[in-house]
């Protein structure tokens, strides 16, 4: 497993952090680039904060000092540049109103969405997801959360992970108010929370309940400083801004959910395989399902 970088320290430690660290803290989680660039006076000049609280929130992460802190984060900065290799040519160009028939504009428009989340699937993180699917894989049960929005996403990590850990796995606030299943949680289980601006307060609650309860909560989140996100055990971060439609983008959220679930699997071995094949019985027996040679209706 790779060391944790400087941004996934901040924010396991954030909630345990006194209140005036955490401030900071969430400072240089939303100005990551800054605080990997500018000097740590004019940084504390821009949050309003004493320079020596830079010092201290360093060493509560385990540094030695600030110097030691930002030169982690000017190294996940570069390892960010070799990763994404052209962060100016993978921009995507907004549509401009009136440039075109409409028409035009609208397969334009389409066409931009298509690759600023194709640029986006690019950007995912695999190792990330298989260092989470290793922690859902341990754990004994797993509460997929989404609100609004999101539900959609959670919806499909509850139904996947059904298929081969029926048992296993529920939905917050399916068939009850959402509030009930948060005083469910359990120490181990598995909290599998989406969230993406502007975030639900739901999503907040549910992030606080996991944590007093001693889940282990992996985020699927737009921003390592997402209020949920504080104290999150695994980030499995997506773009959901870098479309140009005028709805944020579910694409990268989806694609780690799935890639999420199928490394669980994977993990599960030849009990999990024991558990999909009777699920598919069931689902043949009930005839869900149009037989293959049949032409569809």
């Amino acid at each position: 497993m790779s060391a944790a970088s400087p941004i996934d320290r901040l924010r396991c430690a954030l909630p345990d952090l006194p209140p005036r660290l955490q401030e900071v803290a969430r400072f240089v989680a939303r100005h990551e680039f800054d605080a990997a660039t500018r000097s740590m006076r004019d940084l504390a000049a821009a949050a309003g904060a004493q320079p020596a609280s830079f010092t201290r929130l360093a060493q509560a992460l385990g540094y030695s000092g600030w110097d030691a802190l930002r030169d982690g984060l000017i190294e996940a900065q570069r390892e960010a540049g070799r990763a994404q290799g052209r962060p100016f040519s993978t921009r995507i160009r907004r549509a401009q109103p009136g440039a075109h028939e409409p028409a035009l504009a609208a397969t334009d428009l389409a066409g931009e969405m298509l690759a600023a989340d194709a640029a986006g699937l690019a950007r995912l993180d695999a190792g990330r997801i298989g260092q989470a699917a290793a922690a859902l894989h341990e754990a004994p049960r797993a509460w997929a959360v989404g609100f609004r929005s999101c539900r959609a996403v959670a919806q499909l990590l509850h139904y996947q992970l059904s298929l081969f850990r029926p048992h296993a796995v529920r939905l917050a606030g399916a068939d009850r108010p959402e509030d009930l299943d948060f005083g469910a949680f359990q120490s181990g289980d598995a909290v599998l929370l989406v969230t993406f601006a502007p975030y639900s307060r739901a999503s907040l609650l549910a992030a606080q309940a996991a944590r007093a309860a001693g889940c282990v909560i992996i985020a699927l989140a737009d921003r390592p400083d997402a209020p949920a996100v504080e104290g999150a055990h695994h980030l499995l971060p997506f773009e959901a801004a870098a479309a140009p439609g005028f709805f944020p983008s579910l694409t990268g959220a989806l694609a780690s959910a799935q890639a999420l679930v199928a490394a669980s699997f994977l993990l599960g071995g030849e009990a999990a395989m024991a558990r999909l094949r009777d699920a598919e019985e069931r689902l043949a027996a009930l005839s869900q399902y149009i037989p293959s040679e049949d032409p569809p209706a």
